[in-house]
């Protein structure tokens, strides 16, 4: 109920309900202010709901006092009951377990409020599995409640458990849950046979390793525990016999292990034990965990095959032999209690058996045909033999025949047929060790001996030494050999063999000379090298090859250099390519340098020879007046010109060039034109050199020669 003391009762106050439920849940008299349910609550669902409520006047809409917040809680009752939620259970337990040996928890929830009264207290019992289990009340833990409980008796066990809360009292809600309790296997049972004496019979033609009869012991354990292992007892039949366990069905399955025979033991008696392979230590008191049984069998006769008095027989005979010749013999009898005949006869698979016969009576084997030992040395085939009374009835055996060997062929040398001694072989030397082969089939001991043929026993360069081992060494007798005087030795000897009639051959051993080291290593024997000078080796040969190679190359070298070198003689200059009859391969020492090239030498041949003036010394100043020289020295100029233009004209050797414009013209673009005579006036006085003196320091000295003194021709040169 809400109230308000500004409330007179009048009606002039109105009350406003929100939050949680607001509407829903709760309803707000607006008058009066009471608060109620209009549904029915739970706790589980929502345990408290949050409402504000208001005081606002009637008329003006306005609220009296502030919005207050308050909560509503929901009161618990024990409305539920308790629930497992994990069920129903699955457990298990080990067989013959003690009294409180723990099987399972069991749990089970209450929604109900645990902490107002006794709703959600629960308490646990056991409706249904009693006496065999007990359960804990507050903690919900299964135990087991009789000792020994045997799986073999009861294996499954279904438990009813309860869960009541309000503590179990009267009126309490309950639950329940079922849990199915499973009880394990242990080994707490030894195998135990049916029956003391077992039964078989089995037929004398029973195959080695065949089954011929089961027997079972009965273990009521399950799985590992129930695995049994059987054994024979030693005794009576216990060698021919064996038996081994069936994994699957746990039966013991009794094998063959030799040949059965009625006619030599109709019955066999022997005792077989059966026991378990995984024991459990806990239940050794209860006594030994095996058991054993008699097994009895029974050789039932069958009507059998003959049986070869051998399982194989081995025959020889010689090569040779005559045909018809009996070499041996095979027996089969029938066993059997009636004693049937037997009849032989061969089991014919190829060609190689017609070689023999066999009598289908006796069974004797006599040669058909021609041996040869060197064709084929031993022959294998079938015999077969059947029963009179029952042709069906067939065994078999095989015969080898070997074929003996008679001494027919004589020994042969073994390879090599060849062989080599050192020039500077010393006396004794064992230079090859031979053996010897035979195409005969040599018996045990038998032996061959070596020796010289008649003619090379008085010969003095080898001898035979016999080893008395079936080998025999080639040993020189010599001190020394020479290729140039015989190169190849051919050696006779004799092989004998001691076989009867005794065979013998002459076998030629080739022996080469060669050259060999101080070691006694080959080095050559080639016929080619006996013609080589002696003591000139391979590497001296390639020294001198060698060095004459190195002489060619440098005559090829100088005669190369000496064309190059009378090639620059022609061609000293790129720039300067002409044959000049003086040649200036000196700088000059500039404007200063008046001396630097004397062109007298071109005036007048003849002063050349005459003058010889050395052009590596300074010569003496020359000083020239204006005076002209006489027109005759330009005409010897023009004449020594042409003179040697026309000289390489008609020369076939000479370069096609000339050197006229070389001296008639010294280029473009000086100032003082060209110096040269060549191109002078006829008379040297007509020139004026007074200008020289106008072009400034540089050309002081050549003003100086041509200006002060006047022309003097006896002084040129």
């Amino acid at each position: 109920k809400l109230h308000s003391d500004l409330d007179k009762g009048v009606g002039t106050v109105k009350y406003t309900l929100s939050g949680d439920g607001a509407g829903t849940v709760f309803t707000i008299d607006e008058t009066t202010g009471d608060i109620h349910a209009i549904r029915s609550l739970d706790r589980e669902e929502k345990p408290f709901y949050t409402l504000r409520a208001q005081a606002v006047d009637v008329d003006t809409k306005k609220p009296l006092e502030p919005e207050s917040e308050f909560i509503i809680k929901v009161q618990d009752i024990n409305d539920n009951e308790p629930k497992f939620l994990d069920g129903p259970y699955v457990a298990s337990v080990p067989e013959m377990s003690p009294v409180g040996a723990y099987v399972l928890q069991v749990k089970a929830t209450d929604a109900d409020d645990p902490t107002y009264g006794n709703s959600a207290r629960v308490v646990y019992s056991i409706l249904q599995g009693q006496p065999y289990f007990s359960i804990d009340p507050k903690t919900g833990v299964i135990r087991t409640a009789l000792p020994n409980m045997d799986r073999e008796v009861k294996e499954q066990y279904q438990v009813l458990i309860q869960a009541k809360d309000m503590g179990g009292q009267l009126g309490g809600l309950a639950g329940t849950t079922t849990v199915n309790i499973t009880l394990t296997d242990v080994n707490d049972n030894p195998p135990r046979f049916p029956k003391s004496i077992f039964h078989l019979k089995v037929p004398e033609t029973s195959h080695v390793g065949s089954a011929i009869g089961r027997i079972r012991a009965v273990d009521p354990d399950f799985g590992k525990n129930a695995e049994i292992e059987y054994n024979i007892v030693p005794g009576d039949g216990g060698n021919l016999f064996d038996i081994t366990t069936d994994e699957y069905t746990q039966e013991g399955v009794i094998k063959l292990k030799k040949p059965l025979d009625f006619e030599t033991k109709k019955a066999y008696t022997f005792k077989v034990e059966a026991s378990n392979l995984h024991l459990d230590h806990r239940f050794h008191s209860v006594g030994p965990f095996k058991d054993t049984a008699t097994v009895k069998i029974n050789v039932l006769d069958m009507d059998e095959p003959p049986v070869f008095s051998k399982p194989m027989y081995t025959m020889e005979v010689y090569e040779d032999t005559p045909v018809g010749t009996i070499i041996g013999a095979v027996t089969a009898q029938d066993l059997d209690a009636g004693s049937s005949s037997v009849r032989y006869f061969m089991d014919w698979k190829n060609d190689v058996d017609s070689y023999f016969t066999i009598d289908a009576t006796e069974g004797t084997i006599a040669t058909n045909e021609l041996l040869d030992r060197e064709s084929t040395a031993q022959y294998n085939f079938s015999i077969i033999a059947s029963k009179v009374s029952n042709p069906l009835l067939t065994s078999k055996v095989n015969v080898i025949i070997n074929v003996l060997d008679v001494n027919e062929f004589p020994p042969e040398i073994s390879v090599p047929y060849e062989t080599s001694v050192c020039e500077n072989a010393k006396p004794g030397q064992v230079i090859q060790t031979i053996t010897a082969a035979d195409k005969d089939l040599s018996p045990a001991g038998q032996r061959f001996s070596f020796r010289l043929s008649i003619e090379a026993s008085n010969k003095p360069n080898f001898t035979v030494h016999d080893y008395r081992n079936n080998t025999a060494g080639i040993e020189t007798r010599r001190n020394g050999y020479s290729r140039r005087q015989q190169e190849l030795y051919f050696l006779p000897i004799v092989i004998e063999d001691s076989s009867y009639p005794v065979q013998s051959s002459t076998n030629t051993l080739t022996i080469r000379v060669c050259r060999c080291d101080s070691d006694g290593t080959i080095q050559s024997c080639n016929v080619e090298a006996i013609f080589l000078p002696v003591g000139l080796s391979t590497g001296a040969l390639i020294a001198i090859l060698l060095c004459i190679v190195i002489l060619l190359v440098i005559v090829v070298l100088y005669v190369a250099l000496r064309r190059q070198k009378k090639k620059d003689t022609l061609m000293t200059s790129k720039e300067d390519i002409r044959d000049n009859v003086i040649h200036y391969d000196d700088e000059g020492g500039g404007e200063e340098d008046t001396q630097a090239f004397d062109i007298g030498a071109l005036r007048n041949p003849k002063v050349i020879e005459d003058n010889k003036i050395r052009r590596d010394i300074k010569p003496d100043t020359l000083r020239f007046t204006r005076h002209r020289p006489p027109a005759e020295d330009n005409t010897d100029i023009r004449d020594f010109i042409n003179q040697r233009l026309q000289e390489n004209d008609v020369d076939p050797s000479a370069p096609p060039y000339d050197s006229l414009a070389t001296y008639a013209y010294e280029g473009n673009g000086s100032v003082a034109e060209s110096l040269s005579s060549i191109d002078s006036v006829t008379t040297e006085a007509d020139q004026d050199y007074d200008y020289l003196s106008d072009w400034g320091p540089r050309f002081k000295i050549l003003a100086d020669m041509f200006g002060e003194e006047s022309y003097n021709p006896d002084k040129v040169t």
